[in-house]
């Protein structure tokens, strides 16, 4: 943790302070039976897995409002109708940002994007404590994010755990070949390589092919972070990534059912 750079060390600073919130405005138990009474979480692994065993192109299509790296993000568009866009052109699930202080988002914003379609759906934020874990499944997500930057192995299992016991799917996220091994340790097939350092917030879709080669079988290889381009697909196939996580190229188009379509049609 000490070796982060300013701007991850201070979101990790203010989620810490945010789970503070959280434990004073919520307990426990009235967390836990809000998540027993959501609806039964949608297979967010499944759909992304079912898509790879058929060599097909399993996109995680991203509904954000600002980025650290990007600034605002196509300011007043509909982020439903942009999520069902998402689904009409194919996406195998939905991410939606729920980080307010650097991503413009909210736990609210999730809601409304699952209620309005029926992919499953990632609650994208940086998970610090199993509080949000619970949290997350309570406001209806089906699949949480494990940043490997952000959490020491201890905590990384903690929420893992957490999110197995909830029934909901695991996306492991690794910049480097230190913190893939790590997420390795962990049972997830879903193994994420964030292009993008957070560090820095430089992107490059080399990354994905550098660490493509110590991915095991088993594990599906998701690229997430500067893909852009059907092209940009079609040159991580080739390193053996069958799923893809795309944000702010989606978020952009002028018609995100096409821009869709043609990601999943790469080859």
């Amino acid at each position: 943790m000490a070796e982060l750079a300013d701007r991850l060390k201070a979101i990790i600073a203010y989620k810490y302070d945010e789970v503070a919130k959280l434990k004073q405005q919520r307990s426990l138990d009235s967390l836990e039976a809000d998540a027993k009474a959501a609806s039964k979480p949608r297979g967010f692994a499944d759909a992304l897995l079912r898509i790879a065993a058929e060599d097909g192109n399993a996109l995680i299509c991203e509904v954000k409002r600002k980025s650290p790296s990007a600034g605002d993000i196509s300011p007043g568009r509909d982020q439903i109708a942009v999520a069902r866009d998402y689904e009409i052109g194919g996406a195998a699930c939905i991410s939606v940002l729920t980080d307010g202080p650097s991503f413009g988002g909210s736990l609210n914003d999730m809601i409304s994007v699952r209620d309005a379609i029926s992919l499953p759906v990632l609650r994208k934020d940086f998970m610090v404590d199993p509080i949000q874990v619970i949290e997350a499944r309570a406001a209806g997500a089906d699949a949480i994010l494990i940043i490997m930057a952000a959490v020491d192995d201890a905590l990384a299992g903690e929420l893992h755990a957490t999110a197995d016991r909830l029934g909901m799917s695991v996306l492991l996220e690794a910049h480097d070949e230190a913190e893939l091994v790590r997420a390795l340790g962990l049972p997830s097939p879903l193994l994420g390589v964030n292009n993008r350092d957070l560090r820095t917030f430089t992107t490059d879709l080399a990354v994905t092919e550098r660490l493509a080669d110590i991915l095991p079988p088993g594990k599906l290889l998701i690229s997430e972070s500067g893909v852009r381009s059907a092209a940009d697909i079609s040159r991580l196939r080739t390193c053996g990534a069958r799923g893809f996580l795309i944000g702010e190229t989606l978020m952009r188009a002028e018609n995100p059912v096409e821009s869709v379509r043609s990601m999943v049609a790469a080859r």
